[in-house]
């Protein structure tokens, strides 16, 4: 498993007033740093320390989800109302529901 296949950001924190590299497949983890690119390798090398753990272990790795392949369909539950509104709003539109609900998560 490549560990560098994984998905990372880097963000300020006003409240610890560091850099905090994040890992999305390991949201437990996460590494602080003074210096943002130290931030981003801190948590590359926590992820990879963690994934030896596991491999030594027999657990199973989560995937990457750059080696995911997305449909493009999702499945979504709502109230009625909110329903309601969303086809009213798209009604307006002139749009079909899906292409008002795509106009709405993109923005």
């Amino acid at each position: 498993m490549n560990t560098k296949h994984y998905t990372y950001r880097v963000i300020w924190s006003d409240e610890d007033q560091e850099f905090i590299g994040l890992c999305a497949e390991f949201p437990s983890l996460s590494w602080l740093d003074e210096d943002q690119m130290q931030a981003l390798a801190g948590i590359v090398r926590l992820v990879d320390q963690t994934v030896q753990d596991m491999l030594s272990a027999g657990e199973t790795m989560p995937e990457p989800l750059s080696h995911r392949k997305f449909s493009g369909k999702i499945s979504l539950r709502t109230t009625p109302e909110t329903h309601r509104a969303l086809v009213l709003a798209a009604a307006e539109h002139n749009v079909s529901l899906n292409r008002h609900i795509c106009a709405l998560l993109n923005r």
